[in-house]
C-alpha cells in the first residue's frame, strides 16, 4: 500500500497525541542536515527500519509531515534536500545557516492490548529541531563575564594552530589602547579582524571547533547588527566611555539578547537530544584537530547536564531525560571498524556521560551514517585480505575501492612524527536514491530512532 493511501488515517475519530522535541545538535561539520533529512524520509517511507520496534512488530501505520508547532520558526527544508541527494546529479545539501523545524506525525497501535481497548490508535508527533553547531557553542558565554572570556580566547589564539591564523587580528590589539576613549570605527575594525580569523579557523586543515561567539560566522538575521561588533580585548576593565566598556556592553547584550532568548525559546524545550561528532574528521585533521574538537565538546555538552548540579538550571525549565552521542560518517570505514569508531567516541565524552547519568538521564552511543554511501568489500593486496570501502570519493566519477585504515583504540593515539596519520575520504552521495521507495539507506538511524523514541512508541 502506498504512503498516499494511509493519508486517510489522520482523520478518523479523536485520538490520543504525543508531542515529543528532538533537538538535533552538532559541531561543525558532523552532518545535522543530512540526518534530519534522511531520518524524516525513513519515518514517512519505513521500508529500512527493522530495529524500530514499532515497525518491526507491525504496530505501525504512517508517517506525514504536519504544520510546525512554532509559525514564527523557519521550516526545515526536507524536500530540497532530499532533492539535492536525490537528483539527476546527487550532491550534498548545503550546511545548516540557521534555525529549522519540522514536524512529522507517526500513527501507530499502542503496544498493550489493555490500551488499545480504550484506544486502538495512537499518533506521536515528533518535533525536529535543528540549528548551526557553532551556536550551541554561545551558551558558556552566559557565566562568563567580557573579561574572562577575553582572557580565555587571548589565550587559546596564542596557541598554534590559531596564532598564526589569528595574526592580523592579535597584532590590531597591540596597536590600539582599551582605555582609549571608544570610537565606533575601531569596534567595527576589531570585530572585523576577529570575524575573519573565526572565519579562518572554520576553513582550516585541522578542522578547529571551538568558535565563539556563533553568530560571528552563522549570523542569521543579525548579519551587521551592532550586536555582532565586539571582539575580546586585553587587559582589564577601563573608565567609562572607553573602548573596553563598549565592547564589554556589547557583549552582555549578545548574551541577553541573542544567547538567553535562543535557548530560552529552543534549547529549554527539549525532550530529547541527539549529539552528532565528526569523529573521523578529528582524526584526519591530527593532535590539533582532535584536541580542538574535544575542548569545544567539552563546553558543547555543559547544557545537558541535569538537577541541581548543572550551573544553568535556573536558565531552562525542562529536562532532556535521553541523549544519543553519536559518531557520524561510519560508512567511510569498514563494518569490521564501527566498534572502534563507537570505543573512541566513548572516550572522548566519558566524562559528561557519566554526569548524564548522574543526574538521572538516559545515555547512548552509537556509530552511525545518516545516508550510506559505501559498502565493505574485502580486497587483496600483496598477499592480504585486506577490509575495504566501495563508493565513488568526492572528486571522482566512478566506484573505487579503497583501504581507509584503522580506528585507534585510543583518542591521543597519534603516532610521534607523524601529525596526519590519518585520512579518511569523503564520498558522493550514490545514485539513483530517489527510485528506492524504502527509504535513504543508512547506518543505524533505526536504532537511534529506538533509543530517542523508543518508549514513546510503546
Amino acid at each position: 500500500m502506498r504512503f498516499s493511501d494511509l493519508t486517510n488515517v489522520f482523520d478518523v475519530g479523536a485520538l490520543m497525541e504525543t508531542n515529543v522535541r528532538l533537538g538535533v545538535t552538532g559541531l561543525r561539520r558532523s552532518g545535522k542536515t543530512v540526518f534530519v533529512t534522511a531520518l524524516v524520509d525513513n519515518l514517512l517511507k519505513a521500508g529500512r527500519l527493522p530495529f524500530l520496534d514499532v515497525v518491526s512488530t507491525g504496530r505501525f501505520q504512517a508517517s506525514r509531515l504536519r504544520p510546525q508547532p512554532d509559525p514564527d520558526v523557519p521550516r526545515f527544508d526536507v524536500e530540497g534536500h532530499l532533492a539535492a541527494l536525490t537528483g539527476p546529479e546527487p550532491r550534498w545539501p548545503e550546511t545548516t545557516k540557521g534555525i529549522g523545524q519540522l514536524r512529522v506525525s507517526l500513527r501507530y497501535r499502542p503496544g498493550s492490548a489493555l490500551i488499545r481497548t480504550v484506544q486502538p490508535m495512537a499518533t506521536l508527533n515528533l518535533d525536529i529541531v535543528d540549528y548551526p553547531g557553532e551556536w550551541l557553542l554561545d551558551l558558556p558565554l552566559l557565566r562568563l563575564s567580557f573579561a574572562e572570556w577575553s582572557a580565555l580566547t587571548l589565550d587559546l589564539a596564542a596557541q598554534p594552530p590559531r596564532d598564526r591564523l589569528s595574526a592580523l587580528w592579535r597584532g590590531w590589539l597591540g596597536d590600539i589602547d582599551p582605555a582609549a576613549p571608544a570610537a565606533e570605527d575601531d569596534a567595527r575594525r576589531g570585530a572585523a579582524l576577529y570575524t575573519d580569523y573565526l572565519h579562518d579557523c572554520r576553513r582550516a586543515d585541522t578542522l578547529l571547533s571551538l568558535i565563539q561567539p556563533g553568530r560571528f560566522v552563522e549570523p542569521g538575521d543579525l548579519k551587521d547588527a551592532p550586536l555582532l561588533t565586539f571582539c575580546p580585548l586585553p587587559g582589564g576593565a577601563c573608565g567609562r566611555g572607553s573602548l573596553w566598556e563598549l565592547m564589554d556592553a556589547r557583549y552582555e547584550a549578545y548574551k541577553t539578547n541573542v544567547v538567553r532568548r535562543f535557548f530560552a525559546d529552543h534549547f529549554a524545550r527539549l525532550d530529547r537530544q541527539i549529539v552528532l561528532i565528526d569523529v573521523l574528521g578529528a582524526l584526519n585533521a591530527g593532535p590539533f584537530g582532535m584536541a580542538d574538537m574535544k575542548r569545544a565538546l567539552e563546553l558543547s555538552l555543559e547544557p545537558f547536564r541535569h538537577g541541581s548540579s548543572g550551573w544553568f538550571d535556573w536558565l531552562f525549565g525542562g529536562k532532556i531525560d535521553r541523549v544519543l552521542f553519536a559518531a557520524t560518517k561510519a560508512d567511510h570505514i569498514a563494518a569490521h571498524q564501527h566498534a572502534h569508531l563507537r570505543g573512541l567516541l566513548d572516550q572522548l565524552v566519558g566524562n559528561a556521560r557519566s554526569t548524564i547519568r548522574f543526574d538521572g538521564a538516559e545515555v547512548e552511543t552509537m556509530a552511525i551514517a545518516a545516508l550510506k554511501c559505501t559498502d565493505s568489500v574485502t580486497a587483496e593486496h600483496e598477499g592480504r585480505q585486506l577490509r575495504c570501502v566501495r563508493g565513488i570519493p568526492v572528486g571522482r566519477d566512478r566506484p573505487t575501492v579503497l583501504f581507509p585504515g584503522e580506528i585507534p583504540e585510543d583518542a591521543d593515539a597519534f603516532p610521534p612524527g607523524r601529525e596526519h596519520p590519518y585520512n579518511f575520504l569523503p564520498f558522493r552521495p550514490p545514485a539513483d536514491l530517489g527510485r528506492d521507495p524504502r527509504g535513504l539507506p543508512h547506518i543505524r538511524v533505526d536504532q537511534a530512532l529506538q533509543f530517542l523514541l523508543g518508549d514513546y512508541l510503546e
